[in-house]
């Protein structure tokens, strides 16, 4: 029984480590102005302060003192559909349907605050408070296939502070640390049984660099990259009185490089497009001091692809669109933890110039996600006195989509 005890506590982190994980996928909510475009050219078209999350660089554009206040209200529908479990010896099995399951996915408020401040003609630095990590996903208490569900909820913040350079009338560089801080409650159950109850927190430092070429007023490309560091998050890990405390878990985060361009074709259109690269590679195991490496992910590398324009009606109203390409990260290895798959954005949005200084945005995306096969295994210890180890195994259909609603207000002093 100690041994079993064991073993499922280790199960149980594994599981709930690689939902945790959940939160690694890239978390696109800096601004509403970028999300009714699909963030299409958003690390070079510099319209408000919060072009410094994508591109530091992009501060060099700014004249004046700027902020953009902002949040991002993130709808999820996540589910899974034509499953079965199965708990059985090694080399047998017992598969059962289990009831197709939706809502599966949360609803998540994300706010966002940028400060960009010149100094002076050449120097500009600038603040910034946002997320690009989060996930919230929880199965019912009644859920067969419990040892492979349960209950995560992921934040974390990334405090950005930034200075940007124009070296002359073309180029402008920029540069900057951040500070990112996450927090995680998450709870497993083995059919009904309590056995995971898990409250950790942690931070790690990152930085990013970018750089602005402006070919004349209308025409502008930009250029970004953002180290992101692996959170070492702590916690006391509580399995039926037993517990592992103050164990760190280490999470390897990707690095992001991005390309973007921006064209003013005409005195009231716009096109932007950009290509972003997400270094998900480097999240390929998931690794405890107390345990070592726990799971294995093999994630591939990634990519997003945007193109977006904008219209301006006239001195007050702007309206905006756009489209994203959005590469899934989980490659071989599923999870019905993990819903992930290759995505589409359809965008859209609005801007209200309120006077010659204050700007009001909304936007809005729907993001369409892929029916995708999954099938996940835990090996057991024996679980009636046997010599063979049990196995667990569930197999289904998952799919993911999401509605995000942002809304913006920024001023230019």
């Amino acid at each position: 029984m100690k041994y079993f005890n064991k073993t499922i506590l280790a199960v149980a982190v594994t599981l709930a480590s690689s939902q945790a994980m959940a939160a690694g996928f890239q978390l696109n909510s800096q601004s509403a102005t970028g999300l009714g475009r699909a963030f299409a050219g958003d690390a070079v078209i510099a319209d408000n302060a919060s072009a410094m999350a994508r591109n530091p660089a992009a501060m060099a554009l700014f004249d004046s003192t700027a902020i953009s206040l902002g949040m991002t209200y993130i709808d999820t529908d996540v589910s899974l559909s034509d499953a079965q479990y199965s708990l059985a010896p090694l080399g047998s099995s017992n598969p059962q349907a289990i009831p197709d399951v939706s809502d599966i996915g949360g609803a998540s408020l994300v706010p966002n605050i940028f400060i960009v401040h010149p100094l002076n003609d050449k120097w500009a630095i600038g603040f910034g408070a946002y997320s690009n990590f989060g996930t919230t996903t929880e199965y019912a208490d009644d859920f067969a296939a419990d040892i492979f569900g349960g209950q995560t909820k992921v934040r974390s913040v990334n405090i950005q502070g930034s200075v940007s350079y124009r070296i002359n009338e073309q180029f402008s560089v920029g540069a900057g640390l951040d500070v990112i801080s996450g927090t995680g409650d998450l709870k497993r159950k083995f059919h009904g049984n309590t056995m995971l109850d898990v409250s950790a927190e942690g931070y790690g430092l990152g930085w990013h660099v970018g750089a602005v070429y402006e070919v004349n007023d209308n025409h502008r490309f930009g250029l970004s990259y953002r180290y992101s560091p692996t959170i070492e998050a702590d916690g006391d890990f509580q399995y039926l009185g037993q517990s592992a405390a103050d164990d760190t878990l280490h999470l390897p985060l990707p690095a992001m490089a991005e390309f973007s361009g921006f064209h003013q074709l005409t005195n009231q259109f716009a096109l932007h497009y950009s290509a972003q690269f997400i270094q998900w590679s480097a999240f390929d195991t998931l690794d405890t001091d107390a345990f070592g490496t726990i799971k294995e992910y093999n994630w591939r590398d990634t990519w997003h692809l945007s193109l977006g324009g904008t219209y301006d009606i006239d001195d007050s109203w702007s309206i905006r669109a756009g489209y994203m390409y959005d590469m899934g990260a989980v490659d071989e290895i599923k999870s019905i933890a993990i819903p992930d798959s290759n995505r589409q954005w359809f965008s859209a949005g609005l801007s209200y110039n309120m006077s010659k200084h204050s700007v009001i945005d909304f936007g809005i995306t729907y993001l369409m996600g892929e029916d995708v096969a999954v099938t996940e295994t835990q090996l057991l210890p024996p679980l009636d006195g046997g010599q063979l180890p049990w196995v667990a195994q569930v197999n289904g259909t998952t799919r993911a989509n999401a509605v995000l609603y942002g809304v913006q207000y920024s001023y230019k002093f």
